[in-house]
């Protein structure tokens, strides 16, 4: 029993034998005193109506029954109420339906019998007011708010899950976000430092070269980590903006050709070609395509590539880039090996130092824009073809 049931018991207690005490009951032969058993039992009820709701409606049954046995007692009509109401609100939700049956039966009955006993129709009609006051609208209110309950604690179920849902999708997003940062962070400088490990590596390696040729890599190096420097400039930039625009700071397709430029600084042999008719691409598609010949031509110049021919090619509804790169029997096995070359800092930390994240980054690009990409050998050496979709992207 919780506390505050047994004090409302009490309370209606007390409340019931002052109304017994200023002569509020009808009896047929019972004295007053006696009217207080069943008000009692009903208050008893009260107690466990939370509880025991069963019990609480059995005992406002027999106490009702043993008011009406010895007359009337308004006291105990009113508790009994209680009983019925409790009933229906805490107990099984079936019980709702059979009680407003019943109680409505009930009344009915009651006041067509009174009817027919008194035979007067404004009797009958009191007689079934009365009853349904007593039995039906208790009922009737039990349900509503048992009803009202259980849609507040749906509607606090559906939030909650709302808000779980609203957390995954965060979670879910910031982790995109964090593998987008990663893989733009990757690409940027992985042509640059690759160049730059490779160029000064053959500097201190070298013993013979001139000054007109060590000043010509110094500055191809310059030139590298100037570039790597605007584009960490750019990265930061644009993760500092407010808006969704980055239209200004991203890479395009079209400037494949100065990723070529630097490459041939660096000392690798490019063939640069455009197959078919330049165009303006997609945002999603300028990028992907610009990091994947980034990244192609950073892996041949890890390991160990002379030349490489790159082409771009503009057809309907997409765009293909291909990247061959010829290679010895030494660079075939190192690339099978190691098919996920990442930066040219590996050139200087050793090959684990980020292994496996030049091919993965690539594919997952492809993959964000819904294209291909095949990468390989290919004849006698190595190739990394893209097939990038250009429709139904903004």
């Amino acid at each position: 029993m919780k506390r505050e049931d047994v004090l409302w018991a009490v309370a209606s207690f007390l409340g019931g034998v002052a109304l017994l005490a200023v002569g509020i009951y009808q009896h047929r032969w019972a004295p007053a005193p006696l009217f207080a058993v069943p008000l009692a039992i009903t208050c008893l009820g009260v107690a466990v109506r939370r509880s025991r709701p069963l019990l609480a409606l059995g005992l406002g049954v027999v106490a009702f029954a043993g008011d009406f046995a010895m007359g009337f007692s308004l006291g105990t009509v009113i508790v009994v109420t209680d009983n019925f109401y409790a009933a229906v609100r805490y107990g099984p939700r079936v019980l709702g339906r059979w009680m407003l049956g019943i109680t409505s039966v009930f009344a009915v009955v009651a006041g067509v019998t009174a009817g027919i006993l008194m035979r007067e129709v404004e009797m009958a009609a009191v007689i079934l007011v009365q009853c349904a006051l007593v039995g039906t609208t208790p009922v009737i209110t039990g349900m509503i708010i048992r009803q009202l309950e259980e849609q507040a604690a749906a509607e606090r179920a559906r939030a909650e899950q709302v808000a779980r849902l609203a957390e995954l999708d965060r979670t879910a997003a910031v982790q995109a976000e964090r593998a987008r940062m990663a893989r733009e962070l990757h690409d940027m400088i992985a042509n640059h430092f690759s160049a730059i490990a490779i160029q000064s590596t053959a500097v201190l390696s070298r013993a013979d070269l001139d000054g007109d040729t060590v000043r010509t890599v110094l500055g191809s190096i310059r030139e590298n980590s100037l570039q790597g420097m605007t584009e960490m400039r750019a990265m930061i930039g644009l993760l500092r903006r407010d808006d969704e625009e980055a239209e200004a700071v991203r890479r395009r397709v079209a400037e494949a050709g100065e990723l070529a430029e630097r490459a041939r600084e660096a000392g690798l042999e490019v063939r640069f070609q455009v197959d078919g008719e330049a165009r303006e691409l997609p945002a999603p598609v300028d990028l992907a395509g610009y990091r994947i010949i980034q990244e192609s031509l950073t892996n041949v110049l890890k390991h160990g590539g002379k030349a490489a021919d790159v082409v771009v090619g503009y057809r309907p509804g997409a765009v293909t880039l291909t990247v061959d790169n010829p290679l010895g029997d030494a660079g075939r096995r190192h690339l099978g090996a190691d098919t996920g070359a990442s930066t040219g800092m590996d050139a200087v930390m050793g090959a684990g130092a980020g292994a496996g994240a030049g091919i993965i980054g690539m594919r997952e690009r492809v993959a964000l824009v819904g294209g291909e990409l095949d990468a390989g050998p290919y004849g006698d050496g190595w190739r990394v073809r893209a097939l990038l979709p250009t429709e139904g992207l903004a």
